[in-house]
């Protein structure tokens, strides 16, 4: 199974979302039609910014929740800027779940 964080990029709100999922191209259709409740469908140009695996879904959560704690657009910039933070992150919540 996979385990995939991924942050979409909405020009129009100048925002990013973060999410976790095991299907990316499900979870992207779905956020692509999401329901008017939805944090997303107040966009409809969201693009890709980043996506990667991890191990298992424990790791996956915990850094979807640290990104997410960061609040914070530079560091989300940095992701790509400086791949070894991705490194890092997978390292420091790496477990045996």
């Amino acid at each position: 199974m996979n385990h995939i964080i991924y942050i979409l990029h909405s020009k129009k709100l100048n925002r990013y979302y973060i999410g976790y999922t095991s299907n990316f191209d499900l979870r992207l259709e779905f956020h692509k039609n999401a329901p008017s409740n939805k944090f997303t469908s107040n966009a409809n140009d969201w693009t890709l910014f980043l996506n990667f695996n991890c191990t298992n879904k424990t790791q996956a959560l915990l850094i979807e929740k640290h990104i997410k704690s960061m609040k914070s657009k530079t560091y989300i910039e940095n992701l790509i800027r400086y791949p070894e933070i991705i490194d890092k992150l997978l390292t420091r919540y790496d477990s045996d779940y």
